[in-house]
């Protein structure tokens, strides 16, 4: 009787939770939630075994079934989160289509310094340096790298510093680039 209440009212948590956006902190929440209910499954499941004379071992089994399948689920949620907190790249972006798509745009000579990574579950950050052949032309080109983050990748916060070109490649040859 108590495992299905349980069972009902987790299920009604699990349904409302899945309806939700799917961010960490909810797979999290539903994680939690769908241990319990496999919990109530095992309850029923190892009471109704034993009722009708089954292994009374039924009840221990299916309890460490459950821990497994909790166990699991919650070691690829603490990775993303591991992989989120450390700034990683998010798996579903790919920095190198990123940096082509960026050099693409007219004006503009080279990318590096290319950072890309989670700001939440659905929201990215990128940080580059963008080496352009004129200087005068950044306002323009920055709006056209911001509009094609955005629309491209779903990058909403970019911080783009922008370099001269022919300086750059100067300096590279230059030990000093003209600093005293």
């Amino acid at each position: 009787m108590i495992g299905g209440l349980g069972l009902l009212v987790n299920v009604i948590v699990a349904w409302i939770l899945l309806r939700g956006e799917q961010t960490m902190n909810v797979r999290g929440a539903l994680l939690h939630v769908m241990g319990d209910l496999l919990g109530s499954v095992a309850a029923i499941g190892a009471g109704t075994i034993i009722y009708f004379g089954g292994p009374l071992i039924a009840d221990p089994l299916l309890s460490l079934f459950v821990c497994l399948l909790i166990l699991i689920s919650a070691i690829r949620l603490f990775l993303e989160v591991v992989h989120v907190l450390m700034e990683g790249v998010p798996r579903d972006i790919d920095a190198r289509e990123v940096s082509g798509a960026l050099i693409d745009i007219e004006g503009v000579n080279a990318v590096h310094d290319l950072h890309i990574w989670s700001l939440s579950s659905n929201s990215y950050a990128l940080a580059a340096h963008v080496d352009l052949d004129s200087m005068d032309l950044w306002a323009q080109i920055f709006r056209q790298l911001q509009m094609m983050l955005r629309e491209q990748f779903g990058i909403e916060h970019a911080t783009l510093q922008p370099e001269d070109a022919d300086i750059r490649s100067a300096c590279a040859v230059q030990v000093n680039c003209g600093v005293d």
